[in-house]
């Protein structure tokens, strides 16, 4: 089985629609794929209706999250999504992104850059807005020559020159969150280091137990270093290990299945969920 558990639509920053996703997945020889947009479940409907044939989904959701003052992300999976106190925190980064977008837009303005609110919505499509639509519009512009070049301290990165900070959760809350709405989570890139400073070891080492289910060690940020102390490290807590592409469509320079999980892993995190359950391909539109 080959299994991608971290995977983005144009429901949050990825270019493909869901429908597009789930069948370039199965075109790419997936076998298992999450979908797990920032804070939202909006795409899943979609996706679930045009699931090939031969290909399972996993619903999710990317949840922002902030300790210590660093950034990061929670991988939320097979959770209810209409759970409400869940529901209710999503739905509050949700609505910050918004004025968050803006105030980077007038952060890029004041240090000369023509950005506009309407083009950032215009890329963003209806998603979930994010830095990665601003990125793009700085890539459009000319004024750097791909997104992950826009997330540098000289742009859009944590403390970057037009970077503004948005409510996010705090990890310990999410994973309580998550738990009593029966999903399983996983820590995202957290060696990520590029993206901005990292959460220490000491902390994941509290996350694992306050309930976090495992992290995620293959992916594209990760260098070989990185991957083996992160195993290391997931061994000492009793960690899941999983493998994903973080795919963003044409967004981001990576393949979808480009990192996997193992099919065991796989097999526990489903075990562990009693929110909702993946959901087989019938052939769909």
């Amino acid at each position: 089985m080959r299994i991608d558990l971290h995977c983005h639509s144009a429901a949050s920053d990825g270019t493909d629609t869901p429908a597009e996703l789930v069948r370039k997945a199965r075109a790419a020889g997936l076998d298992v794929v999450a979908l797990t947009d920032h804070d939202t479940t909006r795409g899943h409907a979609e996706a679930i209706g045009a699931l090939p044939e031969g290909l399972t989904l996993v619903t999710g959701a990317e949840l922002s999250c902030r300790v210590d003052g660093i950034s990061m992300h929670m991988l939320a999976y097979l959770f209810d999504p209409e759970e409400p106190a869940l529901l209710a925190e999503r739905e509050l980064v949700r609505d910050d992104r918004v004025p968050r977008a803006k105030g980077m837009v007038a952060k890029l303005n004041a240090l000369g850059v023509p950005v506009t609110w309407e083009q950032v919505e215009r890329i963003a499509a209806g998603g979930s807005v994010g830095r990665p639509h601003v990125a793009t519009a700085l890539v459009e512009l000319g004024v750097v020559p791909t997104v992950s070049d826009a997330f540098t301290e000289e742009w859009l990165a944590d403390g970057g020159r037009a970077y503004v900070e948005k409510h996010e959760t705090d990890p310990f809350e999410a994973i309580r969150l998550v738990k009593n709405a029966g999903g399983v989570c996983v820590f995202a890139h957290p060696a990520a280091a590029k993206r901005g400073r990292t959460v220490p070891e000491a902390r994941i080492a509290e996350m694992a137990e306050a309930g976090l289910d495992g992290i995620e060690v293959d992916h594209m940020d990760h260098d070989a270093d990185a991957r083996d102390r992160l195993r290391g490290l997931a061994k000492d807590l009793d960690l899941l290990v999983t493998g994903s592409s973080d795919y963003h469509g044409s967004r981001k320079d990576v393949a979808l299945g480009a990192y996997t999980t193992d099919p065991e892993v796989y097999g526990e995190i489903t075990r562990r969920a009693t929110g909702a359950f993946p959901v087989p391909g019938t052939g769909g539109a």
